[in-house]
């Protein structure tokens, strides 16, 4: 079997979102899905590539690297060998999203053609997982976040993460600058959220690097510390890699990181080695399935957990073939009110985390990724490829 090509279909779609605390239901959004073909009639698919999760698409310059650039480079490749195609895109310093769509892609590829999930050629685990609701940033008041933890246990989690304010200023309810924190306003919704769902309920904080300073990051810290948090998420920009080894040393809390640091497992391997977080976070875009298999095999190693960031197909395939010591929880989300998160996109026809009663999702049990696809709807909302000039490396023009 040979790669005949790489395609790209950007079509649209809807989704739920919040953004700056205005809830936007139906927000129009370009979503993606990739194709590697072959000559033998198998194929391979991944939707999404850009943001969170799996809900956005390529942007039109990666669109165009794939397929000005990789699917020519790809034909005739053999697509089962995907850790020599892993190793020659990450080798050719492409964007680590574009190569994680093509080994996602690829891993597809495989289950579908052997019938099996990618669990289970990964070597398969468990097949349900603890998730946590994940909020969305600026939900409103620090009771707003208290309502929505609360009722987010109501519906079966025992764990919840809160994304504080950013870009938003609290006080007026308006867009702002991302400087000054708003550390006050962060620590009263981690009180209320603790008040509000009780002391056995799991919680997490994640500020995605919003404190500059590592005096905001120490007093917010010990503060979690106080409330009982499970775990402090990116709590500064992640260049800030010495402030993360004081952090890490000077604290009880956990601490998180790197969550979107580029560099794969490479970055990772560099923040165990400096002790600079307590437990290590990676996604699948940022090195694929191939990529972030190797990462969880090193946190192994080295007795910290590798915890995955976002949601999607891709992730859930990893934690079915984790243990519980390794990839402790699910990341489902990003959530808040009014967001109706649980159907299935419109381009599918079964989501990828049903939720249950006792707050675990269950992972996909269909070959691939898991994918039951729509290709209807995909061809009735499909957009046109608008030709742009391809994000690609001085060395590939």
């Amino acid at each position: 079997m040979k790669i005949t090509g790489v395609d790209v279909v950007p079509f649209e779609t809807f989704v739920d979102r919040i953004s700056f605390g205005q809830l936007m239901t139906d927000y129009r959004v370009t979503q993606t899905v990739t194709t590697v073909r072959t000559d033998e009639g198998a194929e391979g698919y991944y939707f999404g590539g850009h943001f969170h999760g799996d809900q956005d698409g390529l942007l039109p310059g990666d669109r165009a690297l794939v397929s000005q650039f990789l699917s020519p480079l790809l034909t005739g490749q053999d697509p089962f060998d995907r850790a020599e195609i892993w190793r020659q895109l990450w080798a050719a310093k492409l964007p680590e999203n574009v190569c994680s769509v093509i080994d996602l892609a690829l891993w597809d590829l495989a289950g579908r053609v052997t019938g099996l999930p990618v669990r289970k050629l990964l070597g398969g685990a468990r097949d349900r997982v603890k998730a946590y609701a994940s909020s969305f940033n600026n939900l409103g008041s620090p009771d707003d976040y208290a309502a929505h933890a609360a009722d987010c246990r109501r519906q079966g989690y025992r764990a919840y993460k809160i994304h504080p304010y950013h870009y938003w200023n609290p006080e007026t309810g308006q867009f702002a600058l991302p400087r000054p924190s708003y550390v006050d306003w962060d620590i009263e919704v981690c009180r209320k959220v603790r008040a509000a769902v009780g002391d056995d309920m799991v919680l997490m904080f994640d500020p995605w690097g919003t404190y500059h300073t590592y005096a905001d990051a120490l007093r917010v810290g010990r503060e979690l510390e106080r409330l009982g948090f499970y775990w402090y998420e990116h709590p500064m920009p992640e260049y800030q890699v010495d402030s993360y080894v004081r952090l890490a040393r000077d604290l009880d809390i956990p601490i998180c990181s790197p969550e979107v640091a580029e560099g794969g497992i490479y970055t990772r391997a560099e923040w165990i080695r400096r002790h600079a977080s307590d437990i290590s976070r990676i996604d699948v875009l940022r090195g694929g399935i191939t990529g972030v298999l190797k990462a969880t095999g090193m946190c192994e190693a080295f007795g910290i957990r590798c915890e995955l960031h976002m949601s999607g197909f891709g992730n859930m395939q990893i934690l079915g073939a984790t243990s519980e010591d390794v990839c402790e929880y699910y990341e489902r989300g990003l959530l808040g009110p009014g967001v109706r998160y649980d159907a299935a996109p419109p381009y599918l026809d079964a989501p990828c985390d049903p939720l249950g009663a006792d707050g675990f999702v269950t992972l996909p049990s269909a070959p691939g990724l898991g994918y039951q696809i729509r290709w209807d709807y995909i061809e009735q909302h499909r957009l046109p490829d608008t030709p742009v000039e391809p994000v690609a490396p001085m060395h590939l023009r």
